[in-house]
């Protein structure tokens, strides 16, 4: 049975070996990135059942690249808090650019 992670710094490092090909933090990305555009945008127009498309946004996008590039199961069946906001962490370096020091210190190998 795997060991139980107690604490987030440590399952930041999880998450982000789970998510060690570009192509799935890519799709990370886009789906990040509409939940946040759909959020912003339902907010200002007051059309509240666009809030109901965000996690399907979300997961869509994220789950397509866990079940079929990296081939593992998301972190969110397991770890449904500490996965969202890891999720938004990654989202946030990686926008601001300083996502690769992580990677390196969780031991993802860049390409």
């Amino acid at each position: 049975m795997a060991r139980t992670i107690t604490n987030f710094a440590d399952f930041w490092l999880y998450y982000l070996r789970e998510h060690s090909r570009p192509a799935t933090r890519a799709l990370h990305y886009i789906g990040t990135s509409i939940v946040v555009a759909l959020a912003i945008y339902a907010v200002m127009t007051e059309r509240w059942l666009l809030l109901l498309a965000i996690p399907v946004a979300g997961y869509f996008f994220a789950w397509v690249g866990h079940f079929g590039i990296e081939k593992n199961r998301p972190a969110t069946f397991t770890y449904p808090l500490w996965s969202l906001a890891a999720d938004f962490k990654m989202w946030g370096l990686w926008l601001t650019g300083r996502l690769s020091p992580e990677l390196t210190r969780a031991g993802v190998i860049l390409k």
